[in-house]
């Protein structure tokens, strides 16, 4: 039987089963309609399906990754590393040897400071205050001295950090009771090292003013003295000591980047149609260098001067050829590193190799004496550490050649022989 319906029952029809936009798109995402029970286990049926295409995907995406091809190119590479023995070298070798030389020479504990003793007493008891203090590892008794003149001698010098002297009446007045006066002589050109051995002193007097029995027996007064920095400025030992850094830093940065940008340019091929000889045409570009160096060195003088008010009490001309062998010693440096390197990475990967530990094992930051043994002949090669004691040495204990001569030879000679054997490989590659 045919239905006929008109057309306004037929939109009637329509608008009964219309739906809101809220719920059509809800129906849509768990599979249109149906039943609201059975609703969130269609969506969650399709989510797994979904992440499951998803996974499959990224699995089918990792194993063209490292599929056969990839395997073969790492292995080529791998095979090309290790035949590489320079570059297998320079991965292994120096990490290891500055991650050694940075932990021990960076150590922050103070300990093995030079202690000298005048003992007037000569007692059992100044025995007893002696042995206190060099039972702590902060302290190490370098010698005994018949009278103070000869202990601040050697504070001037550097040879101690630490002075102790012990009246004659000390057992006596200890016998009655009485208070003892011992005086400290504390180098304080180092400001935190003379506080943290001053706290070291007072810590073992204090033990000493107590007998077996815990008893306060007469106590032991400390008569200190810092010398050469009664201020305790610790931007004087810090401004001196990064003062040969600077210089041996930017000395070998600036010969090596002039060096190797004549190479890539070059330059130096079209220097061997000069009629010039090999030993003037070093010369010639070292001169210009070293002048520039030397204005950055009176440059940094002023600001330590004016900024951080590091004193001059010393020969002024003595510190200025200190600084002319240290910029010898960082041109060498640089000419000699570009005698290896090809290109400019080269050069800058030779000199993350050799610069920070030249920096490190200064003393510029660290005490040497805080150092351990083994490293401590290390700094005897380094033209830094040298140009450091002659700087603190000079200015801030005023001290005169007579006392710093053994480092300015050294500094010469170190000097001559970076100088001399950056001619010579430069020489070799100009034949």
């Amino acid at each position: 039987m045919d239905l006929q319906l008109r057309p306004g029952a037929l939109l009637r029809h329509h608008r009964a089963r219309r739906v809101p936009a809220g719920r059509r798109l809800a129906g849509s995402l768990v599979g249109g309609g149906g039943d609201r029970r059975h609703r969130p286990r269609v969506l969650r049926a399709r989510l797994a399906h979904d992440a499951a295409h998803a996974g499959q995907g990224v699995r089918d995406a990792l194993r063209r990754l490292f599929g056969g091809r990839f395997w073969a190119l790492a292995l080529k590479e791998l095979r090309q590393i290790r035949r590489d023995r320079r570059l297998t070298i320079s991965l292994i070798v120096p990490p290891t040897l500055q991650i050694l030389l940075f932990g021990f020479a960076l150590d922050s504990d103070v300990r093995n400071l030079r202690l000298g003793v005048v003992d007037d007493s000569r007692t059992a008891e100044s025995r007893e205050l002696i042995s206190v203090l060099t039972q702590n590892r902060s302290f190490r008794l370098a010698a005994m001295y018949t009278t103070a003149d000869l202990l601040g001698k050697d504070l001037a010098t550097g040879r101690l950090d630490v002075g102790v002297v012990v009246p004659y009446d000390f057992a006596r007045l200890r016998a009655r009771g009485r208070p003892n006066t011992v005086q400290v002589l504390l180098n304080a050109a180092n400001a935190n090292t003379a506080q943290i051995a001053q706290g070291y002193v007072e810590g073992g007097v204090a033990f000493l003013s107590r007998d077996v029995a815990g008893i306060r027996a007469a106590p032991v007064e400390l008569r200190t003295a810092l010398l050469y920095n009664p201020g305790l400025v610790n931007a004087w030992f810090i401004v001196t000591g990064v003062f040969g850094t600077l210089i041996i830093l930017n000395g070998s940065l600036v010969s090596a980047a002039t060096m190797i940008r004549e190479k890539e340019r070059g330059t130096v091929e079209q220097l061997l149609m000069t009629p010039a000889s090999a030993l003037e045409m070093i010369t010639a570009k070292m001169v210009p260098l070293f002048v520039l160096l030397m204005t950055m060195v009176l440059l940094v003088i002023a600001v330590a001067r004016v900024v951080f008010g590091v004193p001059f009490r010393g020969t002024p001309g003595l510190v200025l050829f200190a600084c002319a062998c240290c910029v010898l010693s960082g041109i060498g440096l640089g000419t000699l590193i570009s005698t290896f390197a090809r290109s400019a990475s080269q050069t800058q990967l030779i000199s993350f190799f050799i610069n920070p530990p030249l920096a490190m094992l200064s003393g510029g930051l660290t005490p040497i004496e805080a150092m351990p043994r083994w490293v401590q002949p290390l700094t005897l090669l380094n033209p830094i550490a040298h140009f450091s004691t002659i700087a603190r040495s000079v200015l801030i204990k005023g001290a005169g050649l007579d006392v710093v001569y053994p480092n300015v030879l050294a500094l010469i000679a170190l000097a001559s022989v970076f100088v001399g054997i950056s001619a010579w490989r430069f020489r070799r590659q100009l034949a």
